[in-house]
């Protein structure tokens, strides 16, 4: 711990305070496993390997509200923010399993390397993919209840953590009614309302990764109510923000740079904003039967991508990510936001609109 002008930490010490709480973990729940056996202990492998590499984004801003608001135990924090990184590992891991993906960042997340595990056995292809999203579905259980018992570890007052506590759960809650909606949206024969996309958008993504994580950096830190309130709501849009880049850049992005394929939403259908707004002009009704051809190639892509942008959807979106930007600004102008966390995250702001201009 340290206290004055070298309080807040850097990035790389942040970061390094998380992995050696999510490395302690593993390594006691590997452990554990071994005693039932070794197949079980691979299962943990396979999923401490999908929380390597990460950004550890949402750890980040729970330090970020911490440190800013005066806190000192950086292990508590520590903890909160593994908490939230598990729980992220869990929804991406349990979102594979829901879009059938076998593969993440180029390389095959677990529900493949169980497939391919199953295969190498001998197992038929449906066969070896229902195990592979069988042994996903385990694992995230497994991050997602851990993730609650990292709080409980966490050593902070009860009244504290049962505060944290309720913040994990409600992050949780938000999300699964978010990824239903999702499932619904995706399957629906007409093309949702831009509106309906955003409400999506908050509750699967923005809860867990931003407005969570900023008010349990608040409350570890003993931040007045009205703080944690303004956090909320600056994650809130900033969350919002964030994904609708996200998916313009999955369209339009650099690869090398996002680490995401251009093509997979467009011949996945993904309903975005983007889609939202360009399926009323008529630059999109002349190509929108490419969208979501699982055949789809790089030239046709490029067809649906001059429409995206032709009938104005990019620039759609990209004004509405930076209003919702400027909306999470205004709140940190708020007169009881003190002036160290204004500075801690007006970076995350730019960050997020950098990505777009």
């Amino acid at each position: 711990m340290m206290d004055g002008p070298d309080r807040l930490l850097t990035a790389t010490k942040r970061r390094e305070l998380v992995d050696a709480v999510l490395g302690r973990f593993f390594s006691l729940a590997r452990t554990r496993a071994a005693a039932l056996g070794p197949d079980y202990v691979e299962l943990w492998e396979a999923l401490e390997a999908n929380t390597v590499g990460g950004k550890r984004f949402r750890p980040r801003l729970v330090f970020s509200a911490y440190t800013a608001l005066g806190g000192c135990d950086d292990e508590a924090a520590a903890n909160v923010g593994a908490a939230f990184e598990l729980l992220h590992t869990a929804l991406i891991v349990h979102d594979d399993v829901i879009d059938r993906d076998f593969v993440r960042r180029g390389s095959p997340n677990i529900s493949g390397t169980y497939r391919d595990r199953a295969v190498r056995r001998g197992a038929s292809g449906a066969d070896a993919e229902h195990q592979g999203i069988s042994a996903a579905v385990i694992a995230g259980d497994l991050a997602l209840f851990n993730a609650y018992r990292l709080i409980d570890r966490s050593g902070v007052a009860d009244d504290v953590r049962s505060a944290l506590l309720d913040l994990l759960d409600e992050a949780m809650f938000a999300s699964a009614a978010g990824e239903l909606i999702d499932v619904d949206l995706a399957g629906a024969p007409e093309v949702p309302k831009v509106d309906d996309i955003l409400w999506m958008e908050r509750l699967k993504t923005a809860v867990y990764s931003f407005e969570g994580p900023l008010q349990a950096g608040a409350v570890l830190a003993g931040a007045a109510p009205t703080v944690v309130a303004a956090l909320g709501e600056f994650g809130r849009e900033m969350g919002i923000a964030y994904q609708i880049v996200d998916d313009v850049l999955g369209v339009f992005g650099a690869e090398e740079e996002t680490g995401k394929t251009t093509i997979g939403d467009l011949r996945e259908g993904k309903r975005t904003v983007l889609i939202a707004y360009a399926d009323s002009t008529p630059q999109w009704g002349a190509v929108a039967h490419l969208f979501g051809d699982p055949e789809l190639c790089e030239e046709d892509a490029g067809r649906l991508r001059g429409a995206l942008i032709d009938g104005g959807a990019r620039e759609f979106a990209e004004g509405l990510a930076r209003y919702y930007a400027n909306r999470a600004l205004a709140r940190l102008a708020e007169p009881h936001i003190p002036t160290a966390l204004r500075a801690e995250l007006h970076p995350i702001a730019d960050a997020v609109l950098s990505r777009v201009r």
